[in-house]
């Protein structure tokens, strides 16, 4: 239970945005932040519950397409919105970063301490955020494809992926699909890149996080466009190998996004 003294001295000192002051930061930062990450992932391997997740997730969408085929063009929208959820999974490896970088022990029950600390309430609703962005691009994602097929129904994947490749409004779907999915990616990676880590590291509200972090995407806009190519590149080519790459490609990229945190934020 979250102690009322601690929410008090919350409210009393959390910080504005204009308190906080963004760096510029250049590759080299993303390099180095990549080599942070790796490292906390080798003192503290996390591959086994990510494997677990990975499959888990995998089974519920196989599930949901062998119950409904007839939402077959979803798949993918659904698999590449989960880089919205991405952040609120990866918390927990901030927490462990920030905690190995304090020379705090480093166990699991103590990384999921922020659950009883004042961080949690603002964590959730930036949680809730990004669940509501991801809602958001599967609805648009719908509308694209009636717009452009209607009611037309593949009778299977191969043939919807035929439909997809081989024709006009097949391949105007992949342009307005991937303009849009685009804008909802850049969105999400705005809101969230230093949101999540900046609350765990300091009292500021869920509005002063994504403010904070908006601003810190804004004034690198270069290097953190790079930055989202590199978690695509990353989280693609887990994906490609049996989602097993998954398991070492989501903890690094969260520890290391930790530690772009840091770069960022005075």
């Amino acid at each position: 239970m979250i102690d009322i003294t601690e929410q008090e001295s919350f409210a009393e000192h959390r910080l504005t945005s204009d308190q906080i002051k963004i760096r510029k930061i250049s590759v080299h930062d993303l390099r180095q932040s990549l080599r942070q990450g790796y490292d906390d992932f080798r003192t503290k391997p996390s591959h086994i519950p990510f494997l677990i997740l990975m499959y888990a997730s995998f089974a519920v969408l196989l599930s949901a397409y062998i119950m409904g085929e007839e939402l077959r063009y979803q798949v993918f929208p659904v698999v590449a919105g989960f880089n919205f959820l991405g952040p609120v999974v990866l918390i927990v490896l901030f927490e462990m970063s920030r905690r190995r970088e304090s020379g705090l022990e480093l166990r699991w029950g103590a990384a999921f301490g922020f659950i009883h600390s004042s961080s949690f309430a603002p964590i959730l609703a930036l949680s809730i955020v990004m669940m509501l962005l991801y809602v958001a691009w599967l609805y648009m994602a719908e509308l694209i494809y009636f717009g452009l097929f209607g009611n037309y129904t593949p009778a299977s994947m191969l043939e919807f992926i035929q439909e997809v490749l081989t024709t006009r409004r097949g391949g105007a779907l992949i342009m307005y699909g991937n303009f849009v999915g685009f804008l909802f990616a850049f969105t999400a990676l705005s809101l969230s890149v230093v949101a999540f880590p900046l609350i765990l590291d300091k009292p500021v509200t869920s509005f002063t996080a994504m403010a904070v972090s908006v601003k810190a995407v804004t004034s690198n806009m270069f290097v953190m466009a790079l930055w989202g190519l590199i978690v695509v590149a990353f989280l693609t080519l887990g994906s490609a190998l049996f989602l097993v790459g998954l398991a070492v490609a989501l903890p690094v990229l969260g520890h290391a996004t930790w530690h772009l945190y840091r770069k960022l934020v005075e």
